[in-house]
């Protein structure tokens, strides 16, 4: 027999891993949409970097140089701005930048209920775009109030990314945010 506690965790790790599905499949959705990027997110090192942009939205502002402070699709705050670091999902320093462990079982969890579908790469070891069930979700949780501003800030970075290989996006990372790139590994990026 689960004692309630245990229940409770169980649940709260589902919700935990469905906001993740959710986000990135919000993102590879942008990513595929927007010219530049071949119709398709390439790389897990791209994926990485991009959703850590998407989480770190001021961090975003100093990376990727078409974003701008006053772009609304952002959905920054002045607490935003003066905390940039306190976000709702925090990512994990390793050693080629920030990086989450749920990667693997997210994809994994999006290509079997259908939501994305591999793609034939180009230079990264995978490839993965929305299939056409993924696209509707995509859509309707973008006209949701939990799942509007996530949606924007997606194609923002989206846009501001195109053409951007995931060791560009690595690199630009490293060298723009240096002290929080200056950190023991798998230490908390807050």
């Amino acid at each position: 027999m689960i004692d309630v506690d245990d229940a409770l965790e169980l649940a709260l790790q589902r919700e935990d891993l469905a906001y993740h599905q959710a986000r990135v499949l919000m993102l590879v959705t942008a990513v595929s949409a927007t010219a530049g990027h071949a119709g398709k997110l390439e790389g897990l090192t791209k994926l990485a970097k991009l959703d850590f942009l998407l989480r770190y939205p001021v961090l975003a502002l100093r990376v990727l140089d078409s974003l701008e402070t006053g772009d609304p699709r952002l959905h920054v705050s002045a607490h935003d701005l003066a905390d940039p670091t306190d976000v709702e999902a925090p990512m994990i320093r390793y050693k080629f930048g920030p990086w989450d462990d749920r990667y693997y079982a997210v994809i994994g969890a999006l290509i079997g209920r259908g939501l994305l579908r591999y793609m034939k790469p180009r230079k990264g070891s995978i490839a993965i775009a929305p299939t056409p069930a993924g696209r509707r979700m995509t859509s309707d949780m973008a006209t949701t109030t939990e799942w509007t501003a996530i949606n924007d800030r997606c194609y923002a970075i989206a846009e501001a990314s195109a053409n951007m290989t995931g060791n560009a996006l690595k690199d630009r990372i490293y060298e723009r945010l240096t002290t929080l790139m200056d950190r023991p590994h798998r230490q908390v990026i807050r």
